[in-house]
């Protein structure tokens, strides 16, 4: 990935080293062959891969039957899966596809695709399988778990695998999680030849909506827009004190937009980013565990949340446009403190900026990447102000971003007065082929993982898992709804160490947000629905850069030099921020923007309100910036300048009067919530007049010395 190419020394000596180091960082993580123009190989992927892509417009433009085109996506993404990932990360395995490679790929394209190609006999006889039937669904599921493990690695295939045996030997189970268990046969049919398991929801999500928009990020790619960004980002922050570390986080903010992978997202811009960290004055760590934070938060930003906000919208039966309103306050409140948190650290360090030579200029890049911004703000357009569905406004945005990818080149090459040759006519319409190829590999391990969550949603219908799991966490926790959300938490980050954003949720949603919901009634605490959603992501999330499992964590720690578990502790140390939140949304919905209940509305049944006054939507955002500000300087020992243990803990008593106002109003018997706000701001207050009058007798007492 080339630099700034007008003044190529603009972000520091950056050795193309590093690029390719970086990217053997991600090839090696998720395990993948690399087959270079000169093989076979690479054209017979790219090939298939494009077709994959042009079928998936092509059912934009012609709808097909939902279970047809869920069967063709598997496919596509099980043929792709056996040619590119190797049975094992060894030499044998990795330099071309062996003979067993093949033939796993042609199994896989004829399982997945028996339900397309039987798709009326199947309608026709519902639950009155033939033999045949039944062993292409043991094959097919087989099949399936093996392209997990080589995909995803093994965690999500074992976490498949003990479900199935769990549905098959329900009788033999300890008596609290007993149930009546399931046949073979019945295992087979529910999960592969309905629409309850593999074929379900989540795959018909991956299906109708996701690709779409991971080929939209791949296109934005492949046009220069990962570039424009991260020049952007140094252009505006660099001069500042920890400038590369702030970038970090800006970059990361603008490729997750594109990325549905943490990992991918930590590679990005963490090759730039972290090399520069380390330059000005970052331990290795410390720079690597920046990276990791801003990456995996950028999975959190809406509009794309990893893929994710497509799952929760199907999941809730709520319109995509709700789920990213919803999470709109929360992400960005955890992004922006981020961002103070890189200040504190700098101002820890004594840092400084860039200089400014050594910055590209701010209108210069600003301006020459300006058009890669009309694809986005036109798709946020088509979808928040048209409301068109997530699919149609994705196809569209891909519409006009190829037009301008087209003719981008000979525009620029006009402008610099130069000769438009028949290559630069033709290279905007490489770098579409190219981004609809890497659009395809990308989606290879989004679509594997739904197809496999799909077993845990199915074993769920079929064995009535949920209430047992009720029953477990009820007797657990005592019906303590603190000891049931922190039961949630752990399960969540356990449950999500090595799994991808997509089934993350997907595995989450189906097992533990139902059981908050039934429990939180059941204590008293009614909440929205996507409360206990946004919970259960929020902390699968961060099992990206938890120890010690965290990839992101060891894909920034390969390119930092660093000790991977000590880049992922340090990570996590700056995403506790991130794993307050969920808790205070869960008793505060106004930060999801979710008013009290309207009980008496018939037209409302759910009795939620939505708050869409500016006003009230502003105060909400920036008293919970203030919080956040707060629980930062108490995990991190400083403000103006480093704090006491006494001062720590008066910043941790400022959270509750800005996170939850109407809990400390009914607590301190407060006129008004609004009161809670100007105890929480006057006590912040007070400690920066504190801080800065500790800070003026230091610099006396340094002085004094000095004389």
């Amino acid at each position: 990935m080339a630099i700034y190419e007008e003044k190529p020394h603009t972000l520091g000596e950056l050795e193309q080293e590093q690029i390719d180091e970086a990217e053997n960082v991600l090839n090696e993580l998720e395990g993948q062959r690399v087959f270079g123009k000169e093989h076979y190989e690479f054209w017979m992927i790219s090939i298939i891969a494009l077709m994959w892509t042009l079928f998936q417009l092509y059912i934009v433009v012609e709808p097909t039957n939902s279970t047809i085109s869920r069967s063709i996506h598997l496919s596509f993404a099980l043929t792709l899966a056996f040619m590119i990932y190797p049975m094992m990360r060894k030499p044998y395995f990795l330099t071309k596809i062996r003979w067993f490679g093949y033939m796993f790929s042609i199994i896989g394209l004829c399982t997945a695709g028996y339900i397309a190609y039987a798709f009326e006999e199947l309608a026709e006889r519902p639950g009155d399988y033939l033999p045949i039937d039944i062993i292409i669904a043991l094959i097919g599921i087989v099949i399936l778990l093996e392209a997990g493990r080589r995909v995803l690695g093994l965690a999500l295939s074992i976490i498949a695998m003990i479900f199935i045996s769990y549905d098959m030997l329900g009788p033999y189970m300890p008596e609290l999680i007993i149930h009546k268990g399931a046949s073979l046969n019945k295992l087979a049919g529910h999960m592969f030849l309905t629409t309850e398991g593999i074929f379900g929801v989540p795959l018909g999500v991956s299906t109708g909506f996701v690709f779409l928009f991971v080929l939209f990020g791949s296109l934005l790619d492949k046009a220069g827009a990962g570039e424009y960004f991260i020049n952007l980002a140094f252009a505006l922050l660099g001069k500042y004190r920890g400038g590369p570390a702030k970038a970090s986080v800006v970059a990361s903010g603008f490729t997750g937009i594109m990325s549905g992978s943490s990992i991918a997202n930590t590679v990005t811009t963490g090759t730039f980013t972290i090399p520069l960290m380390k330059r000005t004055g970052f331990s290795p760590e410390q720079a690597g565990a920046v990276e990791v934070a801003a990456s995996t938060n950028g999975q959190l930003m809406p509009p794309v949340m990893g893929a994710a906000a497509f799952i929760i919208a199907e999941f809730l039966g709520l319109a995509y446009t709700d789920v990213i309103f919803a999470a709109f306050i929360p992400a960005f409140v955890s992004y922006f403190a981020l961002f103070y948190i890189v200040h504190l650290e700098a101002l820890k360090l004594g840092l400084k900026g860039m200089k400014k030579e050594d910055l590209p200029p701010k209108w210069n890049t600003f301006v020459t990447g300006i058009h890669y911004l009309i694809p986005i703000f036109f798709l946020l357009y088509t979808l928040i102000v048209l409301r068109e569905s997530a699919g149609s406004a994705a196809y569209n945005a891909i519409m006009l971003l190829m037009l301008l990818m087209v003719v981008q080149h000979p525009f620029r090459a006009i402008l610099s007065k130069e000769k438009i040759t028949k290559d630069i006519m033709l290279s905007g319409f490489v770098d579409i082929l190219a981004g609809m190829i890497a659009g395809a590999r990308n989606m290879i391990p989004i679509a594997v993982a739904t197809a496999l969550a799909g077993i845990v949603v199915g074993s769920i219908t079929l064995t009535g898992l949920g209430q047992v799991l009720l029953d477990v966490i009820e007797t657990l926790s005592g019906g303590n709804i603190f000891i049931i959300l922190l039961l949630a938490a752990v399960v969540s980050l356990v449950l999500g160490m090595g799994l991808p954003t997509t089934a993350n949720y997907i595995v989450m949603a189906s097992l533990t947000a139902p059981v908050i919901m039934i429990l939180a009634q059941d204590n008293g605490y009614l909440i929205p629905a996507i409360a206990a959603h946004l919970f259960v992501f929020y902390f699968g999330i961060l099992a990206d850069d938890t120890p010690p499992v965290g990839l992101a964590a060891y894909a920034a720690a390969g390119i930092a030099k660093a000790d991977p578990i000590k880049t992922g502790i340090q990570g996590f140390k700056y995403d506790i921020r991130t794993a307050i939140l969920p808790f205070m949304f869960f008793f505060n919905p106004e930060l999801l923007l979710i008013s009290g209940v309207d009980a008496i509305n018939p037209a409302n049944p759910d009795g939620w309100i939505w708050i869409t006054n500016p006003l009230e939507i502003a105060i909400i955002f920036v008293t919970a910036f203030i919080g956040m500000m707060a629980f930062s300087c108490f995990t991190q020992g400083y403000f103006v300048t480093r704090t006491n243990i006494v001062e720590r803990f008066i910043f941790l008593g400022v959270v509750p009067f800005m996170f939850l106002p109407k809990i400390m109003e009914s607590y301190f018997n407060l006129p008004t919530h609004y009161l809670s706000y100007v105890i929480g701001l006057g006590i912040f207050a007070g400690l920066y007049f504190i801080q800065k009058a500790k800070m003026k007798a230091q610099t006396v007492s340094t002085n004094e010395v000095e004389l």
